[in-house]
């Protein structure tokens, strides 16, 4: 009896143990514990370790980091009546795990539908050309339509990325033309631009040079004359000079013929100048040397 009690024992601890185990639940950081309680939702649980009654409890752990869904590539016809494959990615995180794990049975999936389908009303209310260049304003508009859609579904469409808007080949090649002929015309453009600029700058430079020619050759001839003038006055000053001295000294020889002529004597000393004498040692009078 002894034996069996131990027996028992052992497998009552044995199956507490594994109980334990079972029973013992890791939610990681970035997850959400749901705990079901006879199938029936309960609570939620942060991260960290959790323990659940045996048999009658069940965890499900939701991934609350943003996912990425490919939206397959299919084909859409414009407005203009031309046929585009188009394709986008979805961008999501989960706002509320409850919703998102009793609200719907495949979020992918209807979230794919759901993209593909506005996504063709979109492209479809455009001309090739206005999808081309309004691919901010389609993905705008379909991240929209996603996020209003699955809010009930407890997801949040953080953004969506058309990522390709591809046209037949025939109309590639068509639209490659036209850009080369557009990057031509540019090209000639601008080249036309910098050959005409660079004959304003040429010209310019010409008549700049020329005016300073212009008044350097002028500064030149009022330098010239202002020195043939200023020589000329200088001329004109000397004759002045030269005559007036010789009028004085011509009148202070009529004075002193005139006074020798009255018989008067004058008394000079011995070895005096006559000329200083007479004061005509400044008017240009030499004596004679013999």
């Amino acid at each position: 009896m002894a034996q069996i009690g131990f027996f028992l024992l052992v497998v009552l601890l044995f199956i507490t143990l594994v109980s334990l185990a079972r029973s013992a639940r890791i939610v990681s950081q970035y997850e959400k514990g749901l705990v079901l309680r006879l199938g029936r939702y309960r609570n939620t649980v942060d991260s960290g370790l959790t323990f659940l009654v045996p048999v009658i409890e069940d965890m499900i752990k939701v991934d609350m980091r943003e996912r990425v869904i490919n939206v397959e590539p299919q084909k859409v016809i414009t407005k203009d009546n031309v046929v585009v494959t188009v394709d986008a990615v979805i961008y999501y995180r989960i706002s509320d795990p409850v919703k998102a794990t009793f609200e719907v049975q495949n979020f992918a999936y209807a979230a794919t539908t759901l993209a593909q389908t506005n996504l063709r009303n979109l492209v479809g209310d455009k001309s090739l050309d206005d999808t081309l260049v309004a691919r901010d304003m389609i993905n705008a508009n379909l991240r929209n339509v996603l996020d209003e859609a699955t809010n009930t579904w407890g997801v949040k469409v953080t953004r969506v990325e058309v990522q390709k808007i591809d046209p037949p080949a025939d109309i590639t090649e068509a639209m490659s033309r036209q850009m080369k002929a557009e990057r031509d015309k540019r090209a000639a453009i601008l080249e036309a631009e910098g050959v005409k600029q660079s004959q304003i700058l040429q010209a310019e430079g010409v008549k700049q040079s020329e005016i300073l020619r212009a008044e350097g050759d002028a500064q030149a001839r009022i330098l010239r004359a202002q020195a043939e003038a200023k020589a000329i006055e200088m001329v004109s000053n000397a004759a002045e000079n030269f005559f007036k001295d010789r009028a004085e000294a011509s009148k202070r020889l009529d004075v002193l013929n005139t006074v020798l002529a009255t018989q008067t004597k004058y008394i000079v000393p011995s070895g005096a100048d006559l000329v200083n004498v007479l004061g005509l040692d400044d008017r240009g009078v030499v004596p004679l040397k013999r």
